[in-house]
């Protein structure tokens, strides 16, 4: 609440401890470093899981617990019979990495 009501400048530091950033890079070529190693981690994960989360992320903050836990259990549900679950499992249990279908 004082950072809203005072408008008080902070640090990368400070907003990491904050919790209102997860990384501070210290130079422009770190931080183009760490954004390429974050959109590959994403990227190798399966579509339909990515979007998943981000719409139960963006949906649930508007929503009551029990309407988002509804929705939350309908992604669920999509995920356990969709084929990029059986692709993930082969890929643990042979110790390759999962080849997911596009969008």
């Amino acid at each position: 609440m004082e950072l809203a009501l005072t408008g008080r400048r902070f640090s990368g530091s400070e907003a990491k401890e904050l919790g209102l950033v997860s990384r501070v890079f210290v130079s422009k070529e770190e931080l183009e470093e760490g954004v390429r190693v974050v959109a590959e981690g994403i990227a190798a994960k399966s579509p339909l899981a990515v979007t998943g989360t981000k719409a139960v992320l963006l949906r649930s903050r508007d929503q009551t617990i029990e309407q988002g836990l509804d929705y939350i259990a309908t992604w669920n549900s999509a995920m356990l019979i969709s084929n990029d679950l059986t692709e993930a499992v082969s890929a643990q249990i042979q110790k390759r990495k999962a080849v997911f279908a596009k969008l």
